[in-house]
């Protein structure tokens, strides 16, 4: 998954969109295993994705995953986004949207979920707008085999309704944490991809 993923074709270039999705939304749903983090220690550097603006975010990443024992960046998950009670920043779009968990942005999801004909795996805990779901439904729309709904057309609408309205405001808020380190260069790197992905979608108008 880490390794340098050409980008000489638009299937190609769809592919790497697709692994980034889903390797975020490995990274902000658990802390990352000590696979995940050993792969990214001996990643190339150079950009995972067409354009040289995620080149030196990305660089970020493995810079700050090879500074970090597996323990320390553990450690700082819990800190972040886990632990007894409150979390000190929420992974979910309502939280950030409405100011409260399982609000307005939740339902509207879940509605346009079922149109996708998208539902939760019931064994999931989380509510549909953790950022990782929302990053793996973004992954389906770009690698699903079905065309009616793994379609450009699709990624768009969902993106503009479900991601670019509140990612940013997250990554902010952990870039902005003094316990942030690894993941602090995680949401520099998720801020950068989401900017280029919305500018592609733009292009689309």
């Amino acid at each position: 998954m880490m390794d340098r993923i050409p980008v000489s074709s638009s299937l190609d270039e769809e592919t790497a969109r697709a692994e980034i999705y889903g390797l975020l939304a490995a990274l902000y749903y658990a802390p990352p295993t000590p696979e995940l983090l050993a792969q990214l220690r001996v990643a190339v550097t150079e950009a995972p994705a067409a354009g040289g603006f995620l080149e030196e975010p990305w660089r970020g990443v493995v810079a700050a995953a090879r500074d970090l024992s597996d323990a320390q960046v553990a450690e700082e998950f819990d800190r972040l986004f886990g632990g007894v009670g409150k979390p000190e920043i929420f992974l979910f779009a309502s939280h950030h949207l409405a100011g409260f968990l399982n609000e307005k942005p939740l339902a509207q999801l879940r509605s346009d979920l079922a149109t996708l004909g998208l539902a939760r795996d019931e064994t999931m805990p989380e509510t549909e707008d953790h950022v990782s779901y929302i990053f793996e439904v973004m992954r389906y729309l770009i690698a699903g085999d079905d065309v009616e709904v793994a379609n450009l057309t699709q990624q768009q609408k969902f993106f503009a309704a479900h991601v670019q309205n509140w990612l940013p405001g997250m990554c902010e808020a952990i870039t902005a944490h003094p316990a942030a380190r690894f993941y602090a260069a995680v949401a520099a790197f998720t801020q950068a991809f989401i900017g280029v992905e919305a500018q592609g979608f733009d292009m689309m108008a």
